[in-house]
């Protein structure tokens, strides 16, 4: 065989899967092509959602911000306002105690009063004379008298 013949054969055996080869290079490019496309968009919507998370987040900060302002503020509020109730309370502890000692001196006044009144009531129980001891004597000065106007009359007599 002579090297016409042995390049013809080979001409056949190689060439139709030359074609075949390049026929499949140009679906992989095209198929490379149609992907490296899509890693695109895929890219450019990963980096939208990026952005969006980003400014998500800046707003979630931003809100955090302002939560721990309020906290603050509302903070510093109970503190004022604890302040003003322990004052408060404070003050009503004192005037409570000023009150419990007017009303303890108002009730040993009260008792005082009432004793020197039953003190006065006991003389003047001692001193009057009841309506029966009243009666009693009135009839034994009656009898009295009696007695006197009689022995007046026997002396006389």
């Amino acid at each position: 065989m002579e090297l016409k013949d042995i390049v013809s054969v080979i001409k056949e055996l190689v060439l139709p899967e030359l074609k075949e080869i390049r026929y499949e290079q140009a679906e992989i490019k095209t198929a490379l092509t149609l992907t490296n496309k899509r890693l695109d968009d895929v890219n450019t919507h990963l980096a939208d959602q990026s952005r969006r998370i980003d400014e998500t987040n800046k707003r979630i900060d931003e809100t955090n911000k302002r939560i721990d302002d309020i906290r603050e503020e509302l903070t510093g509020r109970i503190d004022e306002t604890n302040k003003r109730i322990d004052e408060t309370n404070k003050r009503i502890d004192s005037i409570q105690a000023e009150l419990s000692q007017r009303l303890i001196a108002v009730h040993n006044d009260v008792i005082l009063r009432i004793d020197k009144t039953n003190d006065r009531l006991n003389r003047l129980y001692e001193v009057i004379v009841r309506r029966d001891e009243h009666e009693e004597f009135k009839s034994r000065i009656g009898q009295l008298e009696r007695d006197m106007a009689d022995i007046k009359q026997r002396l006389a007599a």
